[in-house]
């Protein structure tokens, strides 16, 4: 349903850019993918690399966007009532990345070494594991997650709809209960998707803490994607501008600081369990991660991914000014597509930093479909939810 009321207060307006917007991110995500397809003609490998990064990149924000979501429905408060559509819309945009994971399974065989049965006869770790790490396992596995996370949205946003069109203490209840297990259910399934999309690229290596650290970044990247949305739909005559306000932001601010926190935390975690351990099957992981030009990257996500952005969103009249929180959070984005690169791109290339134009123009051309779908899905849904437990706490309880 992308039809919108016109009873409902708060419509998104299309005279405010959505519509240029989604033209915009339509016309250059097109061509881009159109152009990394035919660098993939010459260099398929390639290709696959920079596409998995790219993918993996805008899922998170998509992943990422319905755990918050399920948060605010478990917990409650202003801050979720005023961003609840930015992350209803993006649970909507996992149809498209469904159809988006497709060029992965063609290229698994350029990805995985575990799916060319002339390396996995010849090494007997991979023999072990070759029960779990086999190409129609992985498919069916990944046919199972996308079921799953599909279904939490498709009932997230169900009963959303079924909460704006009438009051009803009932219909919140199922969606707090729905979060409840969804939450579980999430952190089960993207437990093993990572496991098979991203950390079984190098399937000699493991960590019972990979896992963990991909979904904390899944959240931070989603909070820095919905901050600069809901900041620039609150400027000038925006549909939140009388609806969002600073306290709303300063409350976003420090949710993308605590991200920041849990994520560092989870990755100081990891390294110091595997340099505590120093065991010959984990530290080449990092080692391939420090040396060769991959630790400018390393120490970069020290400084950019953590130190900087914490002392920052210490500020509280930085926290609290929409256009400096947006700045921030934008700028969060760009680190957190260069920490997913230092993730993967080492299991390609360990002897030392390598980048190529694919790994832009499939960003961008992912990015560009993404965000169009995201928009269309966007424009379809009165901006607040009307019946929102939280809503009394920011135009009152008599409007609301």
């Amino acid at each position: 349903m992308n039809t919108p009321d016109a009873t409902f207060p708060f419509s998104l307006r299309s005279g405010h850019g959505l519509l240029r917007l989604q033209r915009t991110a339509l016309g250059i995500g097109v061509p881009s993918l159109a152009l990394a397809g035919l660098g993939g003609f010459f260099n398929p490998e390639q290709f696959f690399r920079s596409y998995l990064v790219a993918f993996l990149f805008w899922f998170g924000i998509a992943l990422g966007s319905m755990a918050i979501l399920m948060i605010h429905h478990i917990a409650g408060g202003a801050w979720g009532a005023v961003i609840r559509r930015l992350l209803e819309s993006g649970t909507r945009t996992l149809p498209l990345l469904a159809l988006l994971f497709l060029p992965l399974l063609l290229g698994m065989r350029e990805l995985y070494e575990w799916a060319r049965p002339e390396i996995v006869a010849h090494d007997e770790i991979l023999q072990h594991k070759a029960p779990y790490l086999n190409v129609p396992f992985f498919a069916l596995r990944a046919v199972i997650y996308f079921a799953a996370w599909l279904l939490l949205s498709g009932f997230l946003n169900r009963w959303s709809l079924e909460q704006d069109r009438a009051p009803s203490a009932s219909v919140a209840r199922r969606l707090e209960n729905l979060s409840r297990g969804g939450l579980l259910l999430v952190g089960l399934t993207m437990t093993f998707a990572a496991i098979d999309w991203a950390m079984s690229l190098e399937p000699h290596w493991y960590s019972t803490i990979y896992s963990i650290l991909i979904m904390g970044g899944q959240v931070l990247t989603a909070m820095a994607f919905v901050i600069p949305m809901a900041a620039w739909l609150a400027q000038d005559d925006g549909p939140l501008a009388d609806i969002i306000s600073p306290e709303q932001f300063h409350d976003l601010g420090k949710l993308l600081l605590a991200f920041v926190m849990l994520w560092t935390y989870f990755s100081l975690s990891q390294f110091l369990i595997i340099w505590s351990a120093n065991l010959p099957e984990e530290i080449p992981w990092y080692l391939h991660r420090t040396q060769g030009g991959w630790q400018v990257i390393a120490i970069g996500l020290i400084l950019f991914h953590f130190a900087l952005p914490f002392l920052i969103l210490l500020s509280r009249d930085i926290k609290r000014n929409a256009r400096a929180l947006a700045i921030v959070a934008l700028g969060m984005m760009v680190v957190r597509f260069v920490e997913l690169f230092w993730l993967i791109t080492p299991a390609f290339e360990p002897s030392g930093f390598t980048a190529h134009w694919l790994d832009l123009v499939t960003l961008i051309g992912v990015g560009g479909l993404w965000l169009s779908f995201y928009v269309y899905q966007l424009k379809g849904r009165p901006v607040v939810p009307m019946h929102d437990p939280s809503l009394p706490l920011l135009i009152g309880p008599q409007e609301a």
